[in-house]
């Protein structure tokens, strides 16, 4: 049972199980400030556990919670407390933490869409050289998610490619595949925090490089 009609739920329908609520209706824009949109997934939420209490959840909730300069962020908030709700209330659940997704289309405001966009609209860009960002595709998500689904339980995994990309390289390698220049300038700003992945992330994505795995991501999505 799939909830939800993004690029996540899409990514997630292959692997669509009888046994199984893949929760994909969430908020999903970071800067939301809406009360009102917050309180509509948790409604949804509660209404959906109430409904399947002997299937397993799978949520998808976001590695910003790690992020020390967004603790008072509505949305990081609004994470922590769906995670709370869903430990608290389900018998069977994972909480997938998501490293910035990268998919075909969805949201203009990702990083990834956000930054081709600017570049191919010439649209100026500050690149803070001391921030990180982590990344990881929608297949990829679902690709982990069927694999390993059924041998964890109520667990959170953090689920991103285990690199910590800087925003230099990012764009560089964009530049690269859209055969186009960046009009930016660079600021000795920023900065990243630490993730701890698990084993089986860490196998997932073994023998792919950091500039392999950029490759994969543009030439898959973009």
């Amino acid at each position: 049972m799939i909830i939800g009609s993004g690029i996540l739920a899409n990514a997630v329908r292959l692997y669509d199980k009888e046994d199984v609520v893949f929760f994909a209706s969430g908020v999903s824009n970071s800067l939301e400030k809406s009360p009102a949109e917050f309180e509509r997934e948790i409604s949804l939420l509660k209404s959906v556990i109430i409904q399947n209490p002997d299937k397993k959840l799978i949520y998808f909730s976001t590695c910003s919670i790690y992020d020390p300069s967004k603790t008072d962020s509505p949305y990081v908030i609004h994470k922590l407390a769906i995670e709370k709700i869903i430990a608290e209330h389900c018998s069977s659940f994972i909480i997938f933490r998501v490293g910035n997704a990268v998919g075909r289309g969805g949201n203009p405001n990702t990083l990834i869409n956000f930054l081709k966009n600017s570049i191919l609209s010439k649209n100026k860009l500050t690149i803070y050289s001391n921030a990180r960002r982590i990344l990881i595709g929608t297949d990829d998500i679902a690709s982990f998610v069927g694999k390993y689904m059924q041998n964890l339980n109520n667990e959170i995994v953090n689920l991103a490619y285990p690199y910590q990309y800087s925003l230099p390289e990012i764009l560089s390698q964009l530049e690269n595949h859209l055969a186009k220049n960046a009009d930016y300038e660079t600021v000795n700003e920023g900065s990243f925090y630490n993730i701890e992945f698990n084993s089986l992330t860490e196998d997932f994505f073994a023998g792919l490089s950091p500039d392999e795995y950029l490759k994969k991501l543009y030439s898959s999505y973009l």
